[in-house]
């Protein structure tokens, strides 16, 4: 019996295929003496504090102590997680980074007076400060948000008391989070072999694609056969987290929970309506996706088990990472010169740690500082997802590469509500690209499917779950009990509503609320779903050449930080506040349903 293949070991792979940290610290040297010198810096953080009512010349020596602070252990930090990335298993660099990471959270203890004392002086005096010093003009927008959050600020001790009680606000998020990952203990489950298989959380995502419907039909009784015995005990916590988002909202003035957590991206609550009732018109197009599916399924009933598994079989096409490549830049070609420059950078210059190797963290991010290159970290084997995700990755590189060229320090950065929308724009290109090349009817049938599936998962399903945690929040606040009875019912009639009559109504899936930890994450969903529509509307407005489309998108990805986020989607051409970029992005998904339904016809025949 031939051994079964053995990733490689870290030393041997080719440098080529790996990324080029030296750029950051030539040596670990050079990191030991850039963490020795922010340490003792830290030190003198100290003589700063209590001194912003001092004038306008320490107040900006201070703002440019504390931007130079976060400058440096950013660099420190990112070259840690890096090298410690790239082989989870080498203990130098375990320590390494426990050691990067224990000076951040020092770096962020010394300077945590910093916006306390800002807020403590008044709008005249601060102003004032502006208006006889011209250097500090560049952080205009910098103290602007900070001093927009002073409705919202209390006293120093009741700021106190409610930093104090922190640990005791996430404590029902905790109790969830061990709940769900150490203690629950799912049943055992034979797979179309007989094969005894261990139920956990990555093996039911992976038996939900599972091809043979008997063994998805277990995995998903199985599963949720164990939180139905635990209803109870998740309705408390989940209603438990809620009450405190509910009071935390209350005690700072805001008129709701919703309006605390968009709040901190100056996000108007018309966003979050706009989605739900615009995703809410076209759910009709969903409900046609999954007749598609029901149809090539071939099956009487449509259950919720059987939405994930691939209805067009394993692709017929894959790449090889040097054919990607390749792929990538042509996919890419409508974003002009000036953009794939930093994408072949991104290839000569070895941003990208590409192959697998024994202690290598999985999956695929982007990662960097304002002061180093934007890496990417991939897991890559020959397939058309890598390319994908090689694309996607690309794209959040490339936004921070033109944002940290573009704006000084104090804006070069973004928000989360910010970055999805131009790694999905890529994405977006890349099928279009695909669908254009690709001839073969059942290359371009999965093409098809793969942005369906990816439009569903994130437009639709982020929506349906924005809806449900809005509804328990506003319960909440009425004073209705969270019960897991109560709970169940909205959510079961909620999920018929998003998939309509095709589907039957499982029992088990009415409890799926008590295992998604999003719900946790305070009005944070949302925000894959507006930027999933914001991406198919730009990506949409720059392959027909609309007039400066592709100029007021490289406005966008160079803006950092510099504006609000509503604003700087503004300038890219989408207007978040309006209704119009879903619905564009409705239209596109409208167009390739109705695409994959003629393939799938003329495929029949």
């Amino acid at each position: 019996m031939s051994e079964a293949k053995q990733l490689p070991e870290r030393a041997s792979l080719p440098i080529e295929k790996t990324w080029d940290l030296t750029k950051i610290f030539k040596d670990d040297q050079a990191f030991d003496e850039a963490f020795q010198a922010l340490s003792e810096e830290l030190n003198e953080v100290e003589q700063f504090k209590g001194t912003l009512e001092n004038g306008s010349e320490v107040f900006l020596a201070s703002i440019e102590m504390l931007l130079s602070i976060y400058r440096k252990i950013e660099v420190i930090y990112v070259y840690a997680h890096l090298k410690n990335d790239q082989d989870t298993t080498n203990t130098t660099y375990q320590a390494l980074y426990a050691r990067a990471s224990s000076l951040l959270a020092q770096a962020s203890e010394a300077v945590a007076w910093f916006e306390p004392e800002v807020l403590s002086l008044s709008d005249d005096k601060i102003w004032g400060y502006f208006a006889e010093n011209s250097k500090l003009e560049m952080y205009r927008h910098f103290i602007e948000n900070i001093l927009s959050d002073r409705p919202h600020i209390l006293s120093a001790d009741q700021e106190a008391l409610l930093a104090g009680a922190g640990e005791i606000f996430e404590a029902s998020s905790n109790t969830f989070s061990i709940l769900n990952n150490a203690d629950l203990k799912f049943p055992v489950i034979e797979n179309e072999n007989g094969e005894k298989i261990q139920l956990t959380h990555g093996v039911y995502g992976q038996l939900m694609e599972n091809v043979h419907r008997s063994v998805r039909e277990e995995a998903f009784k199985g599963l949720y056969s164990v939180y139905d015995q635990f209803k109870n005990t998740f309705a408390q916590t989940l209603s438990s987290h809620v009450k405190a988002h509910n009071y935390k909202a209350k005690v700072r003035n805001f008129s709701s929970a919703r309006e605390a957590a968009l709040s901190n991206n100056h996000i108007p609550e018309s966003v979050y309506d706009t989605l739900i009732d615009v995703v809410n018109q076209n759910l009709p197009l969903l409900h046609r996706y999954v007749s598609l599916r029901k149809r090539l399924l071939n099956i009487d009933e449509l259950h919720m088990y059987d939405m994930y598994t691939p209805i067009l079989g394993e692709a017929s096409i894959k790449y090889s990472y040097e054919e990607a490549k390749e792929k990538a830049i042509t996919a890419l070609n409508p974003m002009g010169e000036e953009y794939l420059n930093v994408v072949k950078t991104a290839f000569s210059d070895r941003w990208i740690d590409v192959i697998e190797n024994q202690g290598k963290r999985s999956g695929a991010y982007s990662s960097g500082a304002f002061d180093t290159a934007p890496y990417i970290l991939m897991n890559w084997h020959d397939s058309l997802d890598q390319l994908y995700t090689l694309v996607h990755e690309m794209g959040h590189s490339v936004h921070s590469y033109f944002t940290r060229n573009n704006q000084p320090y104090v804006y070069g950065d973004y928000s989360i509500f910010l970055a999805e929308i131009a790694s999905t724009t890529n994405e977006n290109l890349l099928t279009e690209y695909l669908l254009e090349t690709e001839t073969d009817p059942r290359i371009r049938a999965y093409v098809l499917n793969h942005y369906l599936d990816g439009f569903k998962g994130t437009i639709f399903r982020q929506t349906q779950f924005a809806e449900f945690e809005h509804f328990i929040h506003t319960e909440d606040a009425k004073g209705i009990p969270l019960t897991s009875e109560y709970l169940g019912e909205y959510y079961g009639e909620l999920n018929h509503k998003y998939y309509g009559p095709e589907v039957k109504k499982d029992p088990e899936i009415a409890l799926e609320w008590s295992r998604i930890p999003h719900f946790y994450y305070n009005y944070y969903v949302y925000q894959y779903a507006t930027g999933f529509s914001a991406a198919s509307a730009l990506a949409n407005k720059i392959l027909e050449k609309e007039p400066l489309a592709l100029e007021n998108y490289l406005t966008y990805l160079k803006s950092g930080s510099s504006d609000y986020p509503i604003e700087v989607m503004k300038k890219a051409g989408v207007d978040m506040t309006k209704p119009q970029y879903i619905k564009d992005a409705m239209h596109v998904f409208e167009t390739r349903l109705g695409e994959l339904e003629e393939l799938v016809a003329s495929l029949e025949k």
